[in-house]
């Protein structure tokens, strides 16, 4: 399993951290590309991180899942057309997992790819799109998977990683990280 996490400057760091070492946890692996094609990204809080691989030199096709952080990137993310194609390429395709949290999925909704759909996104930001606005902090309908704010960037993270591997597997990583004493 492979997951592409799309980080552009101003990317919320927990949105995207926490997935990102929690999926690793759980054996899938992660790739953080940048839009803008550069080899570094900084969050929100000035956290960079310096492994990103240039979208131009990325092959979505080999990723599993497409996983959209919020934060004020998120203005950037949905501003790029080469962003909203691949958005459109994972959702229609049963076999791969499109995953947005907190602002991101705001993206989605303007993008009228939460028509019909239970979702989540940040309350404040949440406009009329068609769904059902759910107050969960993780929500899966079908092959979307959207999340609710940065406090639910770890309930987040196990939706997707559920939806990827499985109930059974998922259930093995969150007893390691909940209750295995052996840290």
């Amino acid at each position: 399993m492979r997951t592409a996490v799309l980080l552009d400057e101003g990317f919320e760091e927990l949105e995207a951290m926490a997935p990102i070492a929690l999926l690793r946890r759980g054996g899938i692996d992660v790739d953080m590309v940048s839009p803008e094609n550069r080899t570094g990204e900084t969050g929100r809080f000035g956290v960079t991180l310096s492994e990103t691989i240039p979208m131009e030199d990325y092959d979505f096709s080999q990723a599993d899942c497409l996983l959209l952080p919020g934060g004020p990137g998120h203005v950037n993310l949905e501003k790029n057309e080469k962003v909203r194609e691949q958005i459109r390429n994972f959702y229609n395709d049963e076999n791969k997992v499109l995953a947005a949290i907190c602002a991101s999925p705001t993206i989605l909704g303007r993008m009228g790819l939460l028509k019909g759909k239970k979702y989540t996104c940040f309350k404040s930001m949440n406009e009329d799109f068609g769904g059902e606005y759910q107050e969960d902090y993780a929500v899966t309908d079908g092959n979307l998977v959207t999340g609710k704010s940065a406090a639910a960037a770890i309930d987040f993270a196990f939706a997707v990683m559920e939806k990827l591997t499985g109930k059974d597997h998922t259930d093995q990583v969150k007893a390691s990280i909940y209750y295995d004493a052996d840290c």
